[in-house]
């Protein structure tokens, strides 16, 4: 199995960069692009080219970076077309349903609306030596979920459904640092989830170190976000997102 590495960093105020490297063919991915400077400082301190960008919906924060990195790598950008004109320098449109290879490993884009009309994620199979990873953006986060700026609750819902269904040890990787406050608020209702108090306390200890609370998994969120437990749409609707959640 062609080896796969992925490079997780920090950006801007509390947003994750992430690269995805295939060594056999030399590719590089961006999942998205926070801050142009840091991506490509990250590349040419793994020895890494920049040859494409995978977006998961349009916010500045995830496309502010596409014309630059363009510019200077001559990248191909992949992203979602539903709504046009969203994502900077689009030159693949990807949905539901698409797969596209990246060296020998298949990518497979699911969408995941709720936070935007048009969110999706990138599903990585045989990453983390067949573990599995995917790459959520802001659809679901560590302890929380994404706020329903465009979709409903149904529609966020449904999306975590599809998360959820998932192998239970695909690694997620979400685009910002919430689990803290979005801890809080897991907390608040379900005080007595053991397992939510045991991976708040662990998140506690990683961001005292500096440490991030990304990637989790499907399975440890399945236990412990108060989004997926909620079990109902009407439920999730309730509850809200909370307000920090972008």
């Amino acid at each position: 199995m062609n080896k796969l590495e992925i490079a997780l960093f920090p950006c801007l105020q509390d947003n994750y960069g992430l690269l995805i490297h295939d060594d056999a063919s030399g590719r590089t991915a961006a999942i998205d692009t926070p801050d142009e400077s840091e991506i490509a400082r990250q590349c040419e301190l793994r020895g890494w080219r920049l040859t494409e960008i995978w977006n998961t919906h349009h916010h500045w924060d995830h496309t502010g970076g596409n014309i630059a990195l363009k510019e200077k790598f001559d990248v191909k950008i992949y992203g979602p077309d539903m709504i046009k004109g969203r994502i900077p320098g689009l030159d693949i449109a990807v949905g539901q349903g698409n797969e596209f290879m990246f060296g020998r490993h298949k990518i497979y884009v699911m969408h995941t609306p709720g936070h935007t009309k048009d969110h999706i994620i990138y599903h990585v199979p045989d990453a983390h030596n067949g573990q599995g990873a995917a790459f959520v953006g802001d659809t679901i986060f560590t302890l929380g979920c994404g706020r329903l700026f465009e979709g409903s609750a149904d529609d966020m819902h449904a999306s975590l459904s599809k998360i959820m269904a998932l192998p239970d040890s695909t690694a997620l990787y979400c685009a910002h640092e919430y689990t803290l406050s979005n801890g809080k608020f897991a907390l608040h209702v379900e005080p007595d989830n053991a397992a939510l108090i045991a991976a708040m306390e662990a998140a506690q200890m990683k961001r005292a170190q500096g440490a991030p609370t990304v990637p989790t998994t499907v399975v440890a969120e399945r236990m412990t976000n108060p989004f997926i437990t909620a079990g109902s749409a009407l439920e999730l609707g309730r509850r809200r997102v909370l307000k920090d959640s972008f």
